[in-house]
């Protein structure tokens, strides 16, 4: 998406939500990731995101907005971060709500448990993904690799996006005027 001016009062922007076949909780696999998607994703973030991902929304033009990332890195280092937010414009606004105290702001207006509760639900939709008996580091915390608490408006909102139940997420949305196209 490129960036859009802030919409007038009462006005909302949709956001694509995640595809049928983009479905957030399965597995990533490289093979999935076409040529074009590793090469789009490498230049929106400046560097390879160094492990497997899926893109689970797309702009209506077809550029990846969210990608779900696999629990390790190709490394086998742990990615805690299951959800990345790579389209630019997003990003940069996200960056200036974050810039403005938006990480006190949302923590301020989220109920503590519900978000508890969705850390909690975001490390599980992760965890799954963990071969059973896997006895190496494992990816730790919730959105954004953090326990309790906001650490990374961008994680959250790229997990609402991807359709995932993220009371920090809506809000950062009600703050950009964005609505997910599924809601």
């Amino acid at each position: 998406m490129t960036p859009a001016p802030a919409p007038a009062p009462g006005h909302r922007r949709r956001v694509p939500a995640a595809g049928p076949t983009d479905d957030p909780a399965s597995r990533c696999d490289t093979s999935d990731v076409a040529d074009t998607d590793a090469a789009a994703v490498a230049a929106l973030l400046g560097r390879d995101p160094g492990g497997a991902f899926r893109v689970v929304v797309r702009e209506p033009g077809g550029a990846p907005v969210v990608i779900a990332n696999e629990p390790f890195l190709r490394d086998g280092t742990p990615m805690p971060t299951r959800y990345w937010l790579v389209d630019p414009g997003l990003r940069a606004e996200v960056g200036r709500l974050e810039a403005a105290g938006g990480v006190k702001a949302a923590e301020a207006a989220v109920d503590p448990e519900a978000l508890e509760a969705a850390h909690r639900r975001y490390a599980a939709e992760r965890d799954v993904l963990i071969e059973p008996g896997y006895t190496g580091p494992r990816p730790a915390g919730g959105v954004g690799g953090t326990r309790r608490g906001v650490k990374c408006l961008h994680a959250h909102l790229a997990w609402w996006l991807a359709g995932g139940a993220d009371p920090v997420g809506a809000w950062v949305a009600r703050q950009l005027a964005l609505e997910r196209a599924d809601a």
